[in-house]
């Protein structure tokens, strides 16, 4: 999971340092950091900044959704038989900020892990808020929805992408702003990516990956990842979805036991 977490982090936001996770945080108009990491009695430990304890149940209920607390690996892993046979334990990797993971998403079509990494922190330094945490690699908030709605093309596309994209990434954020697509997990999956489907720019692989991870949605399938096929043979897309459907209700799982299997390759999307 921290290894996951750790190949994408954003500069400023989020990072793995000594087998942890931090981040920063924001919750209504208290601003703060977090921090991740195994207890010496091997649970999950979480600290909390002093300017986020009073929200310290919603903080709590985030940290199990990103780290997949509630999941029972064992069982899912005899439901995936031998393709989860060399690492059973796998959890999911979720989302402290839907947000945040969905504009990772838009990022992340047709480049790879590492230049998703590299937009996701040039558009934090220009739209997320500075903040103050006792840890040098925590500078930023992520941009907020309301912040990402009033800017234009003009604004986003100079970080490195072109125009299309710039103006997806403004009509999720409009739509998020409206309660048109709702990305907290309270509303069933499958409305959510309709939502998403209907804006421009978002297709099946984008609105699949936002579902996986900012809602944990654990029958999520991202069938046009080209890991995914890589991982399958190099089928097809339409293939892929077939041979996925023996992997229900479970399907989330199995993409990340299909990209482990290449080694830790990330996913690559296509443009949708």
């Amino acid at each position: 999971m921290l290894a996951f977490l750790d190949g994408r982090a954003t500069l400023g936001v989020d990072a793995v340092a000594g087998g942890r996770y931090r981040r920063t945080l924001a919750i209504g108009e208290d601003v703060g950091w977090i921090e991740v990491g195994r207890s010496f009695d091997d649970n999950v430990e979480l600290r909390i900044a002093p300017t986020l304890r009073r929200h310290h149940v919603d903080v709590a209920a985030r940290t199990r959704q990103a780290f997949d607390l509630d999941a029972d690996p064992q069982t899912i892993a005899r439901a995936l038989g031998p393709l989860a046979a060399t690492h059973p334990g796998t959890r999911l990797p979720g989302s402290f900020n839907g947000f945040e993971t969905a504009i990772r998403a838009i990022l992340g079509q047709q480049v790879s892990v590492k230049g998703a990494s590299t937009l996701a922190a040039r558009f934090a330094a220009a739209f997320g808020e500075q903040i103050a945490t006792p840890y040098a690699e925590l500078t930023r908030l992520s941009p907020a929805p309301s912040r990402v709605a009033e800017l234009t093309v003009d604004d986003v596309a100079p970080i490195g992408m072109p125009g299309a994209r710039a103006a997806t990434i403004l009509a999720v954020a409009r739509a998020v702003r409206d309660g048109i697509v709702v990305l907290d997990g309270s509303v069933p999956p499958e409305s959510t990516m309709g939502a998403l489907l209907a804006l421009p720019g978002v297709g099946p692989w984008t609105a699949e990956y936002i579902a996986m991870r900012a809602l944990g949605w654990r029958d999520a399938f991202p069938a046009s990842d080209l890991g995914i096929r890589k991982a399958l043979g190099g089928i097809s897309a339409r293939d892929a979805e077939a041979r996925a459907e023996a992997w229900r209700p479970w399907r989330s799982y199995a993409v990340m036991h299909l990209w482990r299997s290449l080694g830790g390759a990330p996913e690559s999307a296509p443009r949708d």
